[in-house]
């Protein structure tokens, strides 16, 4: 494994850890004020997280050589999250 791959591993293990943080406390918090702002929020960062979760786990699979599948996830999973997000910021 090159250098430069085990820190893209690194990197994107930190993001999945960071990102169900940020889920979990987002998801915790909508559950003590049922407000449905933080279940938006919930749901943006889960989606943004399962998006480069997914996208990880498609670029190692050996049959799918073609890195702009797992791209195309991780970018579309990101944009639909992103959404939420902001949806959430302006849902009361």
């Amino acid at each position: 494994m090159s250098p430069h791959l085990s820190a893209v591993v690194a990197l994107k293990t930190l993001s999945l850890v960071m990102g169900g943080l940020i889920t979990y406390f987002a998801y915790r918090a909508y559950r003590r004020t049922a407000a449905p702002a933080l279940r938006a929020l919930a749901v943006g960062f889960g989606v943004v997280t399962i998006g480069a979760l997914l996208a990880g786990a498609v670029d190692l699979v050996p049959q799918l050589q073609n890195r702009s599948i797992a791209l195309l996830i991780d970018s579309a999973l990101t944009t639909v999250g992103f959404g939420v997000i902001l949806y959430s910021l302006y849902v009361e």
